[in-house]
């Protein structure tokens, strides 16, 4: 059976979120031997704009401007990888990442997202407590925000709302609390607690199935570490009780690389810092490899 090869780009960028220590992501899976295991080619590094504390004024987000013009950076390193018909592996740095691996397949046409996450990221800068692109990510990517971060390179919005599934997300409380703007209804939801009412098995199926409707050229696939459970994933930033478990992820991983139509996969989140005995990150090195294997399926179409 044909494979692409799997190339990892390190994108280890906190613009987003704060320098705590997600910027020790790609360095700290790779000493777990993510890229042996996967048999990947080590493609590039990415140097990330030093971070800046002030919210701008325009767009009420940390490091806007920097976050992009560095997202088109990543996207020309994510397209340097599939144009060599290999399948990117980007290892974050925070969720502001998927703004630049959309960007690289707006460019390219029609993709979608699955974007497993603990949180939908969904938030408007005005009810942002904290400016965080990281908090807002899916909204930017999907055209809901300032123009600077939400139509890049006047390719907005990067993936329509009816091209996306965000999944396993469990944060409806907060997203109360705080007053985040809700998804919109084309945008297809399956929190948690529809998975757990569905089964995992289901749930990733109909997920992928929605994204590889005929109007779409493939996928995306968004990891953020925090949905997995706390109990196993502990080192990130903003914890929430419970999540998936790592047999839970793995199958759904193993699902959409199954349908032939994931164009690549990034991984965000993971705080090495807070990861003191380096066991959760084992566990997601773990995860990883076992639901990729050592080569990706070859694009059905």
């Amino acid at each position: 059976m044909d494979t692409r090869r799997y190339a990892i780009i390190e994108a280890p960028s906190n613009l987003g979120l704060r320098p705590t220590g997600v910027e020790l992501l790609p360095e700290a899976l790779l000493n777990h031997g993510l890229a042996e295991r996967l048999q990947a080619r080590r493609a590039t590094r990415l140097r990330v704009p030093a971070y800046e504390d002030a919210r701008d004024e325009e767009t009420l987000t940390l490091n806007a401007h920097s976050i992009a013009a560095w997202s088109s950076t990543l996207a020309d390193d994510v397209e340097d990888v599939l144009d060599r018909g290999e399948f990117p592996v980007v290892l974050g740095g925070d969720c502001s990442i998927v703004l630049g691996t959309t960007l690289a397949m707006k460019r390219r046409g029609r993709y979608g997202l699955l974007f497993i996450d603990g949180h939908a990221d969904f938030y408007q800068p005005e009810a942002n407590p904290n400016g965080e692109a990281a908090s807002m990510d899916l909204a930017f990517a999907t055209g809901h925000g300032p123009a600077l971060l939400a139509n890049l390179e006047n390719r907005g919005p990067l993936v329509r709302d009816e091209d996306v599934v965000a999944f396993a997300f469990r944060d409806a409380e907060e997203q109360a609390e705080y007053g985040s703007q809700p998804l919109p209804d084309d945008l297809l939801a399956y929190d948690l607690g529809k998975i757990r009412s569905l089964g995992i098995k289901a749930a990733a199926w109909a997920a992928v199935k929605h994204l590889t409707r005929l109007e779409s050229k493939g996928f995306f696939i968004h990891v953020d570490a925090d949905c997995l459970d706390d109990e196993v994933m502990p080192a990130v930033d903003y914890r929430l009780p419970g999540g998936l478990s790592t047999e839970e992820l793995t199958q759904a991983l193993r699902i959409a690389m199954a349908s032939g139509m994931a164009m690549g996969i990034e991984v965000t989140i993971y705080n090495p810092n807070l990861d003191k005995d380096g066991e959760a990150g084992r566990r997601l090195a773990d995860t990883l490899a076992n639901a990729l294997g050592t080569a990706a399926p070859a694009k059905l179409r």
